[in-house]
Order: structure tokens, then sequence, then C-alpha cells
């Protein structure tokens, strides 16, 4: 179904190591497409339907990042040592392992196109190109966002999923089951679910301790390490050419993506009319199209 890896491997990296895997060769001319899969705590997966842009020649890396998927689990780690600053250490690692850190291009989706902004903010000599698909610049835009879409759920669903909060039994099934029906409207519209993703979410089911350490039980409820982030008003230190994806019925609605649009110089948003936070699999057709006309105009 996707492209075959041309090379996997495991960059050492702190306690452990990061898992790789590279479509296409990075000798080829086109900067490679570095690609940052979102949570924190998801793995690359979801994500796979990227690597048909090698056949357009822009190499194309995928990673678990560190405590997800085939990359080192700690789950004995706590919150003082998931952190934002970890994060951008194993990309800045991956990229010197890779022998990339001179041209290279970072696609970050949800929390990898935060990831990939604060990773942007440094300006790094080697960074070509910068898309922030479907990713907020501010966590409290996004609670405060999450909190107003939830309230277009169904009653009974807005009761079940408050009460079980203040209750603090957000493990329940019961729970679980009405936060769903967010994730149906929100996040992936298309049915069933793709099996990406679904493999997506069953590593984030045996693992959840980056998700839950940093961002919380799940998208709406954020009560983790990163509720209070945001790179609002540092984003004009971003120099790279940026492309901003989102969906109509996006969780990352536009209100959290407007200070990207409002501060970084060199910036485009396209908006996917039949999508909501994953157009990758929503509108494939048109995705690509989108970026591949982004990716040929940026060479």
């Amino acid at each position: 179904m996707f492209a075959p890896p041309s090379v996997e491997g495991n960059a050492p990296f702190d306690e452990g190591h990061t898992w790789y895997r590279v479509t296409g060769d990075l000798e080829w001319g086109n900067p490679p497409l570095v690609v940052l899969h979102g949570g924190p705590g998801s793995t690359h997966d979801y994500l796979l339907s990227l690597t048909g842009l090698a056949a357009d020649g822009w190499p194309v890396v995928h990673y678990d990042q560190l405590g997800n998927g085939r990359s080192t689990h700690l789950p004995e780690r706590g919150a003082d040592f998931w952190t934002v600053p970890l994060f951008l250490a194993e990309l800045d690692n991956l990229l010197d392992h890779l022998g990339i850190t001179e041209d290279y291009v970072l696609f970050g989706q949800s929390w990898g196109g935060m990831l990939a902004a604060e990773h942007a903010i440094r300006d790094p000599e080697g960074l070509r190109g910068l898309v922030i698909a479907n990713s907020p610049a501010s966590m409290p835009l996004w609670r405060s966002e999450a909190a107003r879409l939830r309230t277009e759920l169904p009653p009974e669903v807005q009761e079940t999923l408050t009460r079980h909060e203040t209750a603090g039994t957000t493990d329940s099934p019961e729970y679980r089951k009405a936060a769903f029906a967010y994730y149906q409207r929100f996040v992936c519209r298309t049915e069933p679910l793709p099996p990406e993703l679904a493999a997506t979410f069953m590593a984030l089911e045996n693992d959840p301790t980056v998700y839950s350490t940093m961002n919380g039980p799940n998208d709406f409820h954020v009560i983790g390490t990163l509720r209070d982030w945001s790179v609002v008003g540092r984003l004009g230190a971003v120099n790279a050419p940026t492309l901003l994806i989102s969906g109509r019925y996006d969780e990352a609605t536009p209100a959290t993506v407007q200070p990207f649009y409002d501060e970084i110089d060199m910036v485009e948003w396209e908006v996917f009319e039949e999508s909501s936070h994953l157009p990758h699999l929503e509108e494939p057709e048109r995705f690509v199209k989108v970026m591949r006309s982004w990716l040929t105009n940026l060479g």
C-alpha cells in the first residue's frame, strides 16, 4: 500500500534510540522531507502516505519519537523528562545522524507541527521549508476552542464527559466511548478508520506514557505539561517558507492556526473543505496535489 523503505535504522539517543525509515535516496538532489508525527505520543504509521512523495524525487524520512512505536520506551520516566527540549534535541540528533543538517524540509502534523515550529524559531541554517499541518500555535487557544467544539456534541455526550472529568474517572469505558464522538467529528471523519490510523491508535493505547504526561487523557481535556505551551509572539523568527494546512472541521480551528499566518513572513494557508484533523487521510488526492505544488515551488 505504501512505498517500502530504502533504509531503516536506529539513531542512538539519550538512554536508547530513535527508530527511522527513509523512502527514496538521501543523495537525490531535492532536500529530504522529515516527517514529525503528532501526539505527543503517537507513531509514524498514520503518516505513511507521505512516502508517495518519494516518487517525485523527494526522499521522505519518517521516525518514531522517543517513548513511542519502535523507538525506545521509557515508561518509568516522569514529567521532568518528557519536555519540548528533549524532542528538539532528538530531532537535531536524527538530522545529524542522517547527515542532512544542511539541507532538509520539515513536515509536522498536530504536535509535530508544534515541534517543527519550535525548531524553525531557532532559524537553523539547513531548513529549506516548513509544513505545519493541523497544529495550534498556542495550547491555551487550543483548550479554549476545544471547550467550544464540545458544545456541538449531543447533550448526553457532554454530560458524560463532564461527569467523568469531575470524578477523575477518565479511564472508564463510558468516558472513552463518549470521547470518540468528538474524534469522529473533529479528528477523522473517514469511516471506517484508515488502517494506518488504527495502528497509531493501537500503539498509543499500548504505551500512553508520553501522551498522558504531556497532553492528558484525550485531545480536548488537556491537563498535561503542554497545557500552557505557546509560540505566539516568537514566530517572527521563522525565516523558512511555510505552508499551513488545516481542515474545515479541524480541532485545530482557524483561531488556533491564525498566529502562524499573522507572524510568519513567507507563509501560505490551505484549508481542506471536506476534512477535519487529518486531510492527508480524508482528502488524499487534494493533499498530494497541494504538497507537490508547494514542494515544486520550493525547489
